[in-house]
């Protein structure tokens, strides 16, 4: 694979096909989020190359809560909530979505509760990480962009990593905890775009803005050479049942734009109907891991 990835998205952000006319009257102020499957496949193959050959996801931490947090009306049944970063595996090099976090940050979650955090395993991710020939990430939450932010080698990892405008301003004016805040000269490293719904990432790869869960939201469209595709969709919902059940999260610490959540919830409701090559990822859902591993769906270690 032989892709630049500073020029390749700085120079096509711009040249995405336009949705059709019912996409774009949907992103208008007080009307209703929407996307396109088939923008989002034209999108991924803008950028020229071979299409990654598979994803490895990197558990490294776990929060344990009841699931009446992650699905609105569920009940208080114990959950596991695990914290990963996703691997894109590309014949010659690699591509992280989400970049892990420390030990601190990750304190931050448990409020005061000590949770798992598996230090070799967060080892291995910050190695992934180093090694990522792009790093992007699904939002400017801690356990997703703390890798990238929070670290010694955050000015050698910046010039790599692409974050939204969006991502970026709350990272450096309202950053979820003082840990992952963003300095004026680190944010200057960033590869740093602006898109208006469809944004081309690597051969293959492709990002949908998705604001929600935070303003910064995005989803990441992978497909493989196989034929396979993948929709990693963050935090848009906690559990795989959210998407199942077209029902959001209830967790008093979490301020979301619901409407905006429930209108994605929906879309990707019908995508797990309609699109049988399509797998949708979310990136807590242990059980989801465990499965989709066990289907050979995601590399990994267990």
């Amino acid at each position: 694979m032989r892709f630049r990835p500073v020029l390749l998205v700085l120079a096509t952000a711009a040249a995405v096909a336009l949705p059709d006319t019912a996409s774009v009257l949907a992103q208008s102020p007080g009307t209703a989020w929407t996307a396109n499957l088939g923008d989002l496949r034209r999108t991924a193959a803008l950028v020229p190359g071979p299409h990654p050959v598979r994803i490895n996801i990197l558990k490294f931490a776990e929060s344990r809560r009841t699931k009446n947090f992650s699905i609105k009306g569920a009940p208080a049944t114990p959950s596991v909530q695990a914290r990963t970063a996703f691997q894109v595996v590309y014949p010659d090099s690699t591509v992280m979505v989400d970049a892990g976090m420390d030990l601190d940050v990750h304190r931050f979650f448990g409020r005061g509760v000590e949770e798992p955090y598996d230090a070799e395993a967060a080892r291995t991710v910050a190695r992934a990480v180093r090694e990522a020939r792009l790093i992007i990430v699904t939002h400017e939450h801690g356990d997703h962009v703390a890798g990238v932010v929070h670290t010694p080698a955050a000015a050698e990892l910046a010039p790599k990593t692409i974050l939204t405008r969006t991502q970026l301003q709350g990272l450096m004016k309202a950053p979820q905890m003082p840990e992952i805040a963003v300095s004026d000269d680190l944010a200057r490293r960033f590869i740093v775009v602006d898109y208006d719904r469809y944004l081309p990432v690597a051969p293959g790869m492709a990002a949908v803005k998705a604001p929600g869960h935070t303003p910064g939201s995005q989803m990441i469209f992978v497909a493989l050479q196989s034929g396979r595709e993948y929709l990693l969709i963050g935090d848009t919902t906690w559990h795989m049942d959210g998407v199942r059940l077209v029902t959001g999260k209830d967790a008093p610490w979490v301020t979301e734009d619901q409407a905006t959540v429930m209108d994605q919830l929906r879309w990707l409701n019908q995508l797990s109907r309609t699109e049988p090559r399509l797998v949708i990822v979310a990136s807590h859902d242990d059980e989801q891991r465990i499965d989709l591993m066990n289907k050979d769906l995601l590399g990994g270690t267990r």
